[in-house]
């Protein structure tokens, strides 16, 4: 998982009331790990703007996409629009 996406967890935790902690307990359980969000990572978020806007991905949706890319494995998503995305990473719907 990207640091980016880890971010807009933690974001949506809040909302209910689901402590830091508890997040990077419930995310450690499932084996997900962190990765960092470099510059090389920014540039290339920027760059799927255009390929994906018709999408409507966001930034955060495009930083999943370049881990994956990064990574050279799959985009798990239960996210419609971005299991659409055509970039050159398998994405695959977990719904």
């Amino acid at each position: 998982m990207s640091a980016v996406n880890l971010a807009e967890v933690h974001t949506a935790s809040v909302s209910q009331a689901v402590s830091p902690d508890d997040v990077t307990v419930r995310l450690r359980s499932l084996g997900l790990g962190v990765e960092p969000f470099s510059e090389r990572d920014a540039a290339m978020v920027g760059s799927l703007r255009p390929a994906t806007r018709p999408l409507g991905l966001s930034l955060a949706d495009r930083a999943c996409l370049v881990l994956g890319l990064r990574l050279g494995g799959t985009v798990l998503t239960a996210d419609r629009a971005l299991a659409q995305a055509e970039i050159g990473v398998e994405v695959r719907s977990i719904r």
